[in-house]
Order: C-alpha cells, then sequence, then structure tokens
C-alpha cells in the first residue's frame, strides 16, 4: 500500500497553532486506526517519507511513532518496518464486554478531557449474570459464603449500634475495621502499616481510581505489566496517564526492560504475588530489583492482591510493600473476591504522607463507605469468622481447580493443556492448535461459556494461544460440564 493510498484521509497540512505537530500527526494516526481507515497489519509509510509528505523534520515524526508504539496501535518488526498493530489496546478494554453501538453512545459533547478519557476507557459490566456458567473468573464461591452467620452478625450490629454509628462516618473508615485488616494483612501477608495507614475504599477499583486522581497528571507514565489487569488499565488512562507496557516473564515484570525514555514513570502497577492474568508469583530477586528500581527512579508502585490469600502449594511469598522502607509501595486490596462481589469494601495501606490526600479526596466523591457494613465486616474478621472461611476457601478451591485439571486432562489432551494454578482464582489453558484463542473464546462463549481469550490482556506483548479458565466460583458439576462443552468447541 503507497503512501498515499494508506494516509490519504489526514488533512495535508497540520492545522498550525492548535497544538505541538507530532501531537497532531500522533492523534490523526491513532484515529484513522480506530476508524479502521488504516487496518490492522497495514505497514506504515517511513518517517523519512512522512516528514517530506508533512513538511516537518523526521524527529517529529519518530516521536510520534515511538508514542503510539508506547500506547500499543503500531508494532516494529526488525528488520522490516512499523506495522498498525493486530491487536489494539482498545481491544484490551473490551475483553468480556458486551458490544456497544455507536449510536446506544451517550452524546460527548461538553465533557471535560477527564470526562472523555473515561467514557473512552470504561464500560460497565452488566449489573447481573446468569449464574451456573463455566469459567467465570470474576467471583468467589458464593455458593459457599456463610449468610446465616453474616445474617446473625449484622443482627447483632444493627441491635447495639451506638447512634453515632448512623450519623456521617469517617472518610479514612471505620475505626475497628481499619484496626482488624492492618492486623490481619500484617499476619498473613507480612505488610507493615498502622492502622492509620489504612483507607477503606468501595472496592480494590476505587483505589486505582484514587491513585490516579491523586498521583497523575496528564501525560505521566505508567509502566504495566504486560499482559496486565484492563481494570488498572482503564483507571489509568481515564486519569490521564500513559500506560506503557512491560514484558513479564517466568520471574514478573522485567523492570530492566524499560527504554531509557520512558524511565521517568510516575507508577508502576504490579501484581506480584498471583500475576493477572498469567498466574506467575514474582521472585525474591525480582522484587528487589524492582523496589530499588522504583526507589531510585522516584516511581510509586501500586501492589494490587485481589486473591493472594489462596495460594495451594508452594511457599508463601510476604508481600513486596513488606520489603519498603522508603515509603514507595502502595498496597491494595479487596473483600470482594474474598467473601461477595456487590461487597464493595476494599482498602488501602498507604504510605504515610500519602495518607490525609487520599483521605480528603475519599471525603469529596463520596464521603465513606456505608459505616453499618464496615462494622458487619469489623466483627466478621475479630470473631474469627473471616480467618475461618479463608482457609475453608482455600482447600475448597485447591479441589476445584484439581477437578478442571483431571477433567481437561481427560477430554482434552493434545488441544488444551490447562496448568494447576497454585494461586489465586483462575488459570490458563494452553491451546494446542494454530487457531486463534480469540476465535476459539468467541465459540465457547456462544456456546454459554464465560471464557476470555489471553490476548485480550495483552497490550502489546506476543502471547502463546490460551484461555483464562475461572474455578473458584464453579461447582465440580460445573466444571466438569464446562470442559464437555470445551471439548465440543474444539473439535
Amino acid at each position: 500500500m503507497s503512501k498515499q493510498e494508506t494516509f490519504q484521509d489526514l488533512p495535508l497540512t497540520h492545522p498550525r497553532g492548535e497544538k505541538e505537530l507530532w501531537r497532531w500527526l500522533r492523534d490523526e494516526i491513532r484515529n484513522s486506526i480506530l476508524s479502521s481507515k488504516l487496518k490492522r497489519g497495514t505497514r506504515m509509510p517511513s518517517s523519512r517519507g512522512l516528514a517530506q509528505q508533512y513538511q516537518c523534520s523526521r524527529g517529529t515524526v519518530v516521536t510520534a511513532f515511538e508514542h503510539l508504539q508506547d500506547e500499543g496501535y503500531i508494532e516494529t518488526r526488525k528488520g522490516a518496518g512499523s506495522f498498525v498493530a493486530l491487536a489494539l489496546p482498545d481491544d484490551l478494554l473490551s475483553a468480556n464486554r458486551p458490544a456497544i453501538q455507536a449510536s446506544d453512545r451517550p452524546s460527548r459533547a461538553g465533557l471535560s478531557k477527564r470526562g472523555n478519557l473515561t467514557a473512552d476507557n470504561i464500560s460497565p459490566l452488566p449489573a447481573s449474570r446468569s449464574v451456573g456458567k463455566a469459567f467465570r473468573a470474576y467471583e468467589p464461591a458464593i455458593d459457599l459464603f456463610p449468610v446465616d452467620l453474616w445474617s446473625r452478625i449484622a443482627g447483632r450490629v444493627v441491635r447495639r449500634a451506638p447512634r453515632s454509628l448512623y450519623g456521617q462516618g469517617d472518610a479514612h473508615g471505620y475505626a475497628p475495621l481499619r484496626k482488624a485488616i492492618a492486623e490481619y494483612v500484617g499476619s498473613a501477608r507480612s505488610v507493615r502499616c498502622e492502622p492509620d495507614q489504612v483507607i477503606i475504599t468501595a472496592g480494590a477499583q476505587q483505589a486505582l481510581d484514587l491513585v490516579a486522581r491523586l498521583l497523575l497528571d496528564p501525560g505521566d507514565v505508567v509502566l504495566m505489566e504486560d499482559p496486565g489487569y484492563p481494570g488498572a488499565v482503564s483507571a489509568f488512562k481515564a486519569g490521564g496517564g500513559r500506560v506503557v507496557p512491560v514484558p513479564v516473564d517466568e520471574q514478573g515484570i522485567k523492570i530492566a526492560t524499560v527504554p531509557r525514555h520512558h524511565q521517568k514513570a510516575q507508577l508502576i502497577y504490579t501484581t506480584p504475588a498471583n500475576q493477572f492474568p498469567l498466574g506467575i508469583t514474582m521472585s525474591l530477586p525480582r522484587r528487589l530489583q524492582l523496589l530499588n528500581w522504583a526507589i531510585d527512579k522516584g516511581a510509586w508502585i501500586v501492589e494490587d492482591e485481589f486473591d493472594a490469600e489462596y495460594r495451594y502449594f508452594g511457599r508463601p511469598v510476604p508481600a513486596l510493600q513488606s520489603l519498603d522502607r522508603s515509603g514507595t509501595v502502595i498496597y491494595v486490596g479487596t473483600f470482594t473476591k474474598m467473601l461477595f462481589n456487590s461487597l464493595r469494601l476494599g482498602f488501602l495501606v498507604l504510605p504515610q504522607r500519602l495518607v490525609e490526600a487520599f483521605a480528603s479526596a475519599r471525603f469529596l466523591i463520596d464521603r465513606h463507605s456505608p459505616t453499618l457494613e464496615q462494622a458487619i465486616l469489623a466483627e466478621f474478621i475479630l470473631d474469627g469468622h473471616f480467618g475461618h472461611h479463608i482457609r475453608r476457601m482455600r482447600q475448597i478451591y485447591s479441589e476445584r481447580v484439581s477437578v478442571l485439571v483431571e477433567a481437561a486432562k481427560n477430554r482434552l489432551s493434545g488441544r488444551l493443556n490447562v496448568d494447576l494454578a497454585p494461586s489465586g482464582m483462575r488459570t490458563i489453558g494452553w491451546l494446542q492448535g494454530a487457531e486463534l484463542d480469540q476465535t476459539v473464546a468467541g465459540r465457547a462463549r456462544a456456546q454459554g461459556l464465560e471464557i476470555a481469550a489471553l490476548s485480550q490482556f495483552a497490550i502489546r506483548s506476543h502471547q502463546p494461544n490460551g484461555l483464562m479458565l475461572g474455578f473458584a466460583g464453579c461447582t465440580p458439576d460445573e466444571l466438569r460440564r464446562g470442559v464437555d462443552v470445551l471439548a465440543s468447541v474444539l473439535n
């Protein structure tokens, strides 16, 4: 395809005065890619040719290309040049979400830059989903949650609650719950903190949103594991951050591969206990390397441990935060994956110097989480029921992943190899044929399975074809039936 054919829809001249030339060129190319005027896999013209076309320096074009590559819209192949990426970052944000037609979108007129970023990067998930579907990876074993026990504790809290519990709550969170969390993460994950370093949030997603609001300026670089968690990508992009993918190997995030022009990163997002979605546990040498790199560059580390409690074999590794003596690590946790999804309670463990700023932001956004629910959860933890529930679920989830692996070995051998997950609530099944994982996942969803393709979580990296399979929220019978359906899909 010639330059004229490839870039025929771009304006011939830069509208002087509106924005820097490289930014304008980047935006025009990005928009042409997203509107499919530039097709996936299309070879990009040379930087020298574009510089002549737009009467600018070659360095201007190179800068625009570098930003598009960092954002995942183009990719460079050694000895062949630059091409429009086959998998765009916008595919990552639409993984497992219903398609939204252009006619369904509300008008964007009058939105702020942040408003447009939020609307562009976040599509709400449906309010409810059908139960009984394998291999849903978004929920714990709700069928085994001790509802009667929770109800008794809730009744006791409501009957005995002082009037103050019905008044204005604390933006930091309910004090007894913060104390219970500090004690629990100190014991279970070796997190070093006092109760006054804990901020209660409406789940991990609000915690990530607060981080983006308070620590990112527009254009700040956020280093992100690749493949990685879409919710974090959305939060940081909506906050104006420029997400730069960093590859992951068997030891975790490869921070040493960050190019020199991205080493002024503001944030590094990582899931070291159970990497999302690959399930890797970051090694101790890699943790120390990451921490030292962040300290040296003056970057914050956001450590997300949403299912770290579920480890089935091997020695548990303490939280990355436990190694931090410099106040660099922000620790994120949630109860939705440990108890039940509608309990929108999570927490941040913050370096002391950030606590009051985060509490102020929380007060501005929604004042505080419901105090009565916080009080019920505090009782649940302090009475020892939370620890008992986690130990019970650890045993049950270990059994469920074994059922999945055994069923897959019997029914899917030679077509899908399923890992025995060492931790977490999901695992990866590796496709053995040449068929693309997104094609297989689409057929599986059409047959009633809830499956995500591994490639949907890649920002720039090229992963082997694989399927993410949740097991924690599925009964053994659901898992076996799911494997039977998957066998028919793979035939």
